[in-house]
């Protein structure tokens, strides 16, 4: 069974609310999680727009998450390190933490990926997207996925 990955200020597919973009406040949203293998000693989350004309373009990287937690609430601070042992890996704006959508004329597609891992990633705080999947491959034991959708109205 996957991991279930939700959010209470929007459902699957749904537009990620204006708070949640670089449009209002830009603060990451909460979000909450079940269904994490028994076997996890850590969790993992990459944010990504997937229709940017090369590929992806990676807006958060989060790592460290312990597999007790449930959730992450609504603002985390975006420093390279936060409580409870979370680290944040530099994204493609080059800042570390979370940077919502931004500046889209046309609806694209994002997608939060929640990594259930055998191991805790040997990471350094500010880690690059390239430094992340290298250090989860091979440890991946389950994911979860939620989609949203954003287009800014200016």
């Amino acid at each position: 069974m996957p991991i279930t990955l939700t959010s209470p200020v929007f459902s699957e597919g749904d537009l990620i609310p204006d708070r949640h973009t670089c449009d209002d406040a830009d603060l990451s949203p909460p979000l909450a999680w079940s269904d994490v293998p028994d076997n996890a000693r850590s969790l993992a989350l990459i944010f990504e727009d997937r229709d940017v004309p090369d590929g992806t373009w990676t807006h958060w990287l989060l790592y460290g998450l312990s597999p007790d937690t449930g959730e992450l609430t609504e603002w985390i601070p975006t420093l390279p390190s936060v409580e409870n042992g979370i680290r944040q890996g530099t994204n493609d704006f080059g800042v570390a933490g979370y940077s919502g959508p931004c500046g889209q004329k046309i609806a694209h597609r994002y997608v939060f990926t929640l990594y259930a891992l055998d191991a805790v990633p040997d990471l350094t705080d500010v880690a690059t997207k390239a430094d992340f999947l290298a250090a989860i491959e091979g440890h991946v034991l389950d994911t979860g996925r939620l989609s949203c959708t954003y287009a800014s109205d200016e």
